[in-house]
């Protein structure tokens, strides 16, 4: 695939408005991600169960868990909007509720500063490759400060030429980060730079 395909363009910039991902919007979440809860019955509940667990899950139970943790008042992430449309997920979070992170090797932490960590982007079909990513990272880094955060950190992934379906990229592409502001900070993994943006 072209690196062409990779190009972040902004022309929805001004259009969007966020949103956080409460109960008052459950259901938009829902909308978004669909049957398949954005990729294979993930509803986001990857990097925060053990594997086993996820996997067992797959589907309805970890919609329950998502819902679960919506309805806890603490909102897990962002929404995109375009007028009443919803059309992107960011998720963002204090690290430390991304249980099966903490366990991987190649996104070990860097050091011991408290982090919050951004493990999801999903934006709809038809508004992909518009720079919504970069968005939607920037809103998210906002949620973030807001709550205290001192640090946000994202984990994308550099394809190069291979091809990679699009919600397959749910850990969004370096070049998305970038142009939100976020720098390199570490890389165990030719394709899986870790990137922060500090206050």
């Amino acid at each position: 695939m072209s690196l062409k395909r990779r190009v972040v363009r902004e022309p929805l910039s001004k259009e969007l408005s966020f949103k956080p991902a409460d109960a008052a919007h459950w259901d938009d979440l829902v909308e978004l991600f669909g049957e398949r809860g954005a990729c294979g019955g993930c509803w986001c509940m990857f990097w925060r169960l053990p594997r086993k667990q996820f996997e067992a899950q797959k589907g309805t139970a970890n919609k329950r868990a998502l819902k679960k943790i919506v309805a806890s008042g603490t909102p897990p992430g962002i929404l995109a909007y375009r007028g009443k449309e919803v059309i992107g997920w960011c998720a963002v979070a204090p690290r430390t509720e991304y249980g099966a992170l903490e366990r991987s090797r190649i996104l070990k932490p860097v050091d011991e500063k408290p982090v919050w960590s951004i493990s999801c982007l999903f934006v709809k079909r038809g508004y992909r490759r518009q720079g919504i990513s970069a968005q939607l990272l920037r809103a998210a880094v906002d949620f973030a400060r807001s709550h205290g955060a001192k640090i946000v950190e994202g984990y994308p992934t550099e394809t190069g030429e291979t091809q990679v379906a699009d919600p397959f990229l749910w850990h969004g592409i370096s070049s998305a980060f970038s142009a939100a502001g976020f720098t390199e900070v570490a890389r165990r993994s030719p394709t899986r730079p870790i990137m922060r943006i500090q206050f």
